[in-house]
């Protein structure tokens, strides 16, 4: 499950900006990395790779390895805690933990309860946790939105329908879970943006589109979204497709501000990486060198 670049493939972590700017603070072809989070001080993104937890300078661009004890390898669901300090973690054995941002020991959050537990969102006190619950072994049935205490126990669902769902995160002021989904189509895999009420109230699809729209990450201040845009007709979420990273103003989510597009996918956007002072975002891509592509 720890995802490895192919032969001649590079990473590059770039960051975009709110006028349209984007460029790369890091490359490599050593390393896979993925889904940045942008720290709260502003002066790191933190990314996994190797099915580890890394933090990349955002001014001096060195990467570092945080030291995590007690976790399994990783995935590319990982969010910041919002005290600035800790960060919840998704791991490959299907569970939810709690590490903090300079390493050592993490504990456990989810229970064993049957399903694999797919983590994308902190309620803005911290106080809740809401992920993909997808039943453990079956990756044919479709992902389930619930929610958790940020400290263990039970988890609750809420109702988005029967089509599969994922990326729930918390807006801002709490008042609204923002995901994609496929419960408004009966095409497979034709995931489109929404938001629903955590209380599983006024469901409403934001974007009516013809592509796949994966991923809304909505900036801290409210004015700005940032979601991955496949081609019409792709199931799931792949990786090394050509895609798009769209930048939206909220108050019109069917009018791009911006548009870059780039080969990549899966791990591109998996979380909410956006500055805290909201004038910018980061990403992964990862391209081929033309040899690679022949």
């Amino acid at each position: 499950m720890i995802r490895t670049l192919q032969p001649g493939q590079r990473c590059e972590v770039r960051i975009a900006s709110v006028t349209g700017h984007s460029e790369t603070l890091y490359a490599t072809d050593h390393i896979l990395l993925e889904a940045p989070n942008w720290t709260m001080d502003g002066s790191a993104l933190i990314l996994n790779g190797d099915g580890k937890l890394w933090r990349l300078d955002t001014s001096t661009a060195k990467l570092a390895q945080i030291p995590l004890s007690g976790i399994p390898d990783l995935n590319n669901d990982h969010v910041l805690a919002p005290d600035g300090t800790g960060i919840f973690l998704s791991a490959n054995d299907g569970h939810i933990y709690r590490g903090l941002l300079k390493g050592g020991p993490a504990t456990r959050i989810t229970e064993d309860d049957g399903s694999f537990h797919f983590l994308h969102g902190a309620s803005p006190d911290g106080t809740e946790l809401a992920y993909v619950g997808i039943k453990a072994g079956d990756f044919k049935q479709p992902g389930k939105l619930m929610t958790t205490a940020s400290d263990g126990g039970a988890a609750a669902r809420v109702d988005v329908g029967s089509g599969h769902c994922d990326g729930p995160e918390y807006s801002p002021d709490g008042q609204w879970i923002y995901l994609n989904t496929e419960s408004f189509s009966t095409t497979p895999g034709h995931a489109q943006l929404a938001r629903i009420r955590p209380d599983g109230s006024d469901f409403t699809q934001l974007l009516k589109s013809d592509t796949v729209d994966w991923f809304p990450h909505l900036s801290p201040d409210g004015h700005y979204a940032s979601y991955i845009r496949f081609p019409g007709g792709t199931v799931g979420h792949p990786a090394d497709v050509p895609v798009d990273v769209v930048l939206v103003s909220t108050k019109d989510w069917t009018t791009p501000l911006q548009a870059w597009p780039l080969f990549g996918g899966q791990g591109t956007l998996n979380v909410n990486s956006w500055s805290p002072d909201s004038a910018r975002f980061a990403y992964v891509a990862y391209p081929l060198t033309d040899s690679a592509k022949d």
